[in-house]
């Protein structure tokens, strides 16, 4: 976190949430951190009910955070790969105002959903997105139409594309920083 460059003023705090245990379909249905399971690469079938159950989860922890105090329209979600699905999925559909949604190396997950389910609290919340040009499990054509469906429904995104695979490099925790400190 330090990477980020974040002034202190903003006052900071990260929580750091794991996916539960669960079989995954493409591990050989052996028990893996997952927030929901995968059961081909491309996402042409989704596990509605484990992206469901996974928005829930993260609802919960909003809620938690605004009863210690934390305002909503203080709150990033954020999230790499699943966690990034997890975070555009909860982050659109909230009911209320969000700081943003920061979702790297990831894609939207049951986009067609999306505009029937969305909240109009967060119609215009702030989108990073990042995705590296050579990601082998989360192909750049999936993020770039995850892109464009989120700005066709007027979604502000800000994009970035990097030169990598499925991972995160110091550019993009640069440009991060710069947004988040923007944001907040």
């Amino acid at each position: 976190m330090p990477a980020l460059r974040l002034p202190a003023r903003l006052a900071v705090r990260f929580v750091f949430p794991h996916a539960p245990l669960r079989p995954v379909t493409i591990n050989m249905g052996m028990a893996m951190r997952a927030w929901f399971d995968i059961v081909e690469l491309g996402g042409r079938r989704q596990d509605e009910a484990g992206i469901r159950a996974s928005q829930a989860l993260l609802e919960a922890l909003v809620a938690r955070e605004c009863e210690r105090g934390i305002a909503a329209q203080r709150i990033v979600l954020a999230g790499f790969s699943q966690g990034g699905a997890i975070a555009l999925q909860t982050g659109l559909r909230h009911p209320r105002r969000l700081a943003g949604v920061m979702a790297l190396s990831t894609w939207l997950p049951l986009a067609d959903t999306l505009a029937a389910e969305r909240e109009a609290a967060n119609a215009d919340v702030p989108i990073f997105m990042a995705h590296g040009r050579d990601d082998e499990m989360v192909g750049i054509e999936r993020a770039r139409q995850s892109r464009d469906a989120l700005a066709t429904l007027g979604y502000p995104v800000e994009w970035h594309e990097y030169p990598m695979g499925h991972a995160v490099c110091p550019q993009e925790i640069e440009a991060i920083g710069a947004w988040l400190a923007r944001i907040l």
